[in-house]
């Protein structure tokens, strides 16, 4: 058609030389309006985003704020500053107690027009997410539970924020639920929407980091504990019981099992923290609500070698747990091999991920699965935490390489401490490739080609049945009309020959599309489902406290136990995040598979 076109231009050009300047003076005017109505569109365009950006400007800022008046208070109180535990607690739960009101006054608005139908956000409503987010809330409220008994034991020489905090946490966490389950939507157009939504994100994400403080500081206590008992240091633990007597017989029940709940806690307010900025980047956009769809999965399911390794991971983790708490504690004889124990189990679980991850990966190379190319904040999102929370394990893995390398002590566990670190490296550099790439690629199309088949080659390619043949540089205004009528009728007599070209090769595309295997596609559902239940394991192990890194010695004696710990109150807590994280990344991949 271009070719023709341009023929046609030619042509009169040559036996029409005289309308050429009006032509031209029309085509300059039509250029012109064109570009005045280019910057017309350009214009509206811009006032219509400019009040949605200015509001995600703002929101983002009140949030960013916000979360820097609690980490002070946080950092004041962990250091014994100024900021005392109830100061802390009182701003946490002001800041509750505001978002209740918002998504009070937001249900009320809401029960007013019934008659609309609110946009439900497909990235944040899904149901398996709000199945997780139940479990994790119901575990929460279990602990709020435990603290109210334990300040009914203690409540004559503990604060009164002490017994309202859990009160309060507790309702704001049905409320939440009930808010992220049953109004996950993205229909806000009242100003206070999006600075509702951001406060929501940034108290989740300060009760998460009160969250992380606190079972920080448990865990250094017993180990300092554990240091004083063995006669290695002469620490001081304060007591984390209050110094009066309970008045009931469940104290010390209530006491010790906060801890055990207390990583649920945590990982529920990291989860509704994203899912919450995944709510608020899709505030005023128009989303596709077929991009979150599960696609009818094709052939037969075949999930046994997968969740069979998963759950023996997964058990193995659990027995690994068990033993090293109890020998840990005991001569240095039972702690050493508890701790060569742990790391000979990591050297294999790690071994085996990176290799599934890689055989994962090898099988979206051969397969070239399309890419994904539809907007998806939730995605997006998914990518950065991966990658950002990988920073934390990174970290340690690099202080433990350097820690080996200029030890002066040679304990039995140093070389596999080594391996250990390494191994986490690239388990965690070859996984986050295996989920992004998933995350980012789709299933062909039935009538669609691989860019690598012959097929698409052939279509797009220009060969000598398709195009005329080409020797020089032709000048088409110099030919005659009758062999411009020639070139014309030779076109038109080879369309049906091209028709049918191309209807054979899009048969051939169908067919193969049709005859394509799905073997790989239930290798890469059990590489997801092994992947699954090893970050499971991986989660489980540092989150009840089998943490070597506290206990084998080699980098407290390297940086020194203040700067050690403080790495390690950094560096645990985006590890165990990264670990919760990939769970629900690789439930998404095994779903979109």
């Amino acid at each position: 058609m271009v070719e023709h076109s341009s023929l046609d231009t030619m042509f009169l050009s040559k036996y029409c030389a005289s309308s050429s300047s009006s032509s031209s003076s029309s085509s300059s005017t039509s250029s012109s309006d064109r570009e005045k109505r280019l910057l017309r569109a350009l214009r509206g365009s811009l006032a219509k985003k400019y009040p949605q950006k200015s509001g995600e400007v703002l929101s983002a800022q009140y949030g960013i704020n916000l979360l820097l008046v609690g980490v002070s208070l946080m950092l004041a109180l962990a250091y014994r500053g100024p900021s005392s535990e109830e100061t802390v607690l009182a701003f946490l739960t002001a800041l509750m107690l505001v978002q209740l009101t918002w998504m009070v006054c937001y249900m009320v608005r809401r029960e007013r027009r019934r008659s609309v139908p609110p946009e439900r956000d497909v990235h944040a409503a899904t149901s398996w997410i709000r199945g997780g987010l139940t479990m994790l809330a119901l575990l929460s409220l279990i602990m709020d539970a435990f603290r109210i008994g334990s300040f009914v034991g203690y409540q004559a020489c503990v604060s009164i924020m002490l017994g309202v905090y859990p009160v309060v946490h507790a309702l704001h966490t049905v409320s939440q639920v009930k808010a992220d389950g049953c109004c996950a939507v993205v229909y806000f157009v009242w100003w206070c929407g999006r600075f509702g939504v951001i406060h929501a994100v940034f108290t989740n994400l300060l009760l998460w980091s009160n969250g992380v403080m606190t079972e920080a500081e448990h865990a250094l206590n017993d180990h300092k504990r554990r240091l004083a008992a063995l006669g290695y240091f002469n620490f001081t633990v304060e007591p984390e019981e209050p110094s009066c007597n309970c008045t009931t017989s469940a104290c010390s029940i209530f006491s010790s099992s906060l801890y055990y709940l207390c990583p649920f806690n945590i990982e529920y307010h990291i989860f509704v923290s994203a899912l919450l900025f995944v709510m608020w980047k899709n505030i005023g956009r128009t989303l596709d609500h077929q991009t979150n769809q599960k696609r009818a999965s094709a052939g037969g399911s075949c999930l046994l070698l997968g969740p069979v390794l998963g759950l023996l991971a997964l058990a193995s983790s659990i027995t690994v747990l068990i033993i090293y708490i109890i020998h840990v504690e005991e001569s240095a004889d039972a702690r050493e091999a508890a701790i060569s124990m742990f790391y000979c189990f990591g050297i294999v679980i790690l071994a085996c991920m990176s290799v599934a991850g890689a055989l994962g990966l090898l099988i979206y190379r051969v397969e070239d699965w399309p890419m994904d190319t539809t907007p998806n904040p939730a995605r997006t999102l998914d990518s950065k935490l991966l990658l950002g929370s990988s920073v934390g394990s990174w970290l340690l893995c690099w202080c433990s390489v350097v820690a080996v390398g200029g030890a002066q002590s040679y304990p039995s566990y140093r070389w596999s401490n080594l391996a250990y670190a390494l191994l986490l490296v690239l388990e965690k550099c070859v996984q986050n490739l295996f989920v992004v790439e998933s995350l980012y690629r789709r299933r062909r199309e039935p009538g669609e080609c691989s860019a690598r088949s012959p097929a698409a080659h052939e279509i797009f390619s220009v060969t000598a049945s398709m195009a005329p043949p080409y020797d020089g540089i032709v000048n088409h205004a110099f030919e005659s009309p009758d062999k411009h009528r020639e070139v014309l009728e030779s076109s038109n007599t080879d369309k049906p020959a091209l028709d049918k070209k191309t209807k054979d090769v899009a048969l051939a595309v169908a067919h193969g599309a049709q005859d394509t295997p799905s073997r790989k596609r239930q290798v890469l559902k059990n590489i997801a489902i092994f992947l699954f239940m090893c970050n499971i394991s991986l989660w489980i192990l540092p989150a009840f406290g089998c943490r070597p890194q506290f206990d084998n010695g080699l980098e407290e004696a390297s940086f020194g136990f203040p700067i050690w710990s403080t790495v390690l109150n950094f560096a645990l807590p985006m590890s165990l995040f990264y670990r919760m994280h990939s769970v629900a990344a690789l439930f998404e991949v095994f779903r979109k598979i």
